[in-house]
């Protein structure tokens, strides 16, 4: 008599390239667990977060949590042998879906080779680059290598099915965090931070990258704020990758600063902190579902911007800002990121209670279209997942 082998179970293959592509996964990961149960097998490449939820990360995100050219251009070697690495075993896993997770220079890398050699493994895009922001030609290139998008922003499903690509919106996961935007009062008390004075939260951003070119320009933004406002406390939540590096230079603030690491401080710093500065990012999603009135800078390195500003067509940077169609969030991107017109910005918010107000009114109508208050993202885009991985 034959032997029956048992069932192969479906395969999910996860893959991100950075901290910020690491929480999401995590959250997919939860929902895939919930509506997968014991049937579902998760595989790939994430970090601390994705590793929480039980992933075995095929290697650590250090290689590959970089932007910008001068950064890039060094790690290139690192960052191939990491594509070949994730692709290969792709080839060799045959998983059911292979999912890439933001990043797009290190994943849709690993997406193009994997489609090349083995064109039946079908590919998934969570997190797609903003294509209909810059480069607009790039949706239909993708169209070679992903055999789905799963959209975060509400117009981005129309944007990639006009480009041939097969797309889904599903929410941004980001909403479901808002649920964590505690422990506010907790962590004055045991920081001995009083009640009543003004909390800056500073968040230079979690690539080595990001630090390397704002630490010094939120520094001198502090200082600035400090003559203006001289009992002001800040907190500086930091991922582990560069914690070491800004608890150094926090040392020679002229502030009292905190570093924090961990989700759940920098959500409780969210909650706690009056007003936020904060790099262009993630982060500023989650600021915005924690009602913290902000400030946002970012700056790449002049050839980046050289080479990157032809091809934007949008007016804003921060999601808020997009979303609403207006600049509802100060922003300073590029040469207008400069430490006077950040602490100018800050400083207004910190004195003005109206005009605090009038930017947490629209950070509540942003984070409502984003699907605020509706079906977890995470929950929706692990069903489309699923649902795609087992062929419906």
């Amino acid at each position: 008599m034959t032997a029956t082998l048992p069932a192969r179970p479906l395969t999910i293959m996860l893959v991100c390239g950075e901290p910020s592509g690491d929480q999401l996964g995590a959250q997919l990961m939860a929902g895939l667990r919930t509506l997968g149960g014991d049937g579902l097998r998760i595989i790939g490449v994430g970090g601390a977060a994705m590793q929480a939820q039980g992933l075995q990360s095929l290697f650590p995100l250090d290689d590959t949590a970089v932007m910008g050219l001068r950064e890039v251009v060094p790690r290139i070697p690192a960052i191939l042998r990491r594509v070949h690495q994730a692709s290969d075993y792709a080839l060799a896993e045959r998983p059911d879906a292979v999912v890439c997770i933001d990043s797009p220079d290190f994943t849709h890398r690993i997406a193009r080779r994997i489609k090349r050699l083995a064109p039946s493994i079908r590919t998934v895009n969570y997190v797609a680059p903003q294509v209909w922001a810059s480069r607009q030609y790039r949706a239909r290139k993708m169209a070679h290598y992903f055999d789905l998008v799963l959209a975060l922003l509400p117009f981005e499903a129309e944007f990639f099915e006009k480009h041939g690509l097969h797309a889904k919106f599903v929410g941004h996961p980001v909403i479901e965090r808002s649920r964590l935007m505690t422990g506010g009062d907790a962590l004055r008390a045991r920081l001995g931070i009083a009640k009543e004075s003004p909390l800056l939260a500073v968040l230079p951003g979690s690539r080595t990258s990001e630090v390397r070119f704002l630490l010094s320009v939120f520094k001198e933004a502090v200082t600035r704020i400090a003559h203006e406002i001289p009992d002001l406390v800040c907190v500086l939540p930091a991922v582990a990758h560069v914690a070491a590096r800004i608890r150094e230079d926090a040392k020679t603030w002229p502030v009292p600063v905190t570093v924090l690491e961990g989700d759940t401080d920098k959500f409780a710093a969210f909650d706690a902190a009056d007003v936020a500065l904060a790099a262009s990012g993630t982060v500023t999603t989650e600021l915005a579902l924690a009602r913290t009135p902000m400030v946002v800078g970012y700056k790449v390195g002049w050839l980046t911007a050289a080479l990157m500003r032809p091809f934007i067509s949008v007016t804003y940077a921060t999601l808020v800002n997009v979303l609403l169609g207006r600049e509802a969030v100060p922003e300073f991107i590029q040469e207008r990121c400069k430490p006077q017109a950040l602490a100018a910005a800050v400083v207004t918010l910190l004195r003005d209670e109206a005009a605090r107000e009038r930017q947490v009114y629209d950070l509540q109508d942003a984070t409502a279209a984003l699907g605020l208050g509706g079906e977890a993202p995470s929950l929706r885009a692990a069903q489309v997942l699923l649902d795609f991985a087992r062929g419906n």
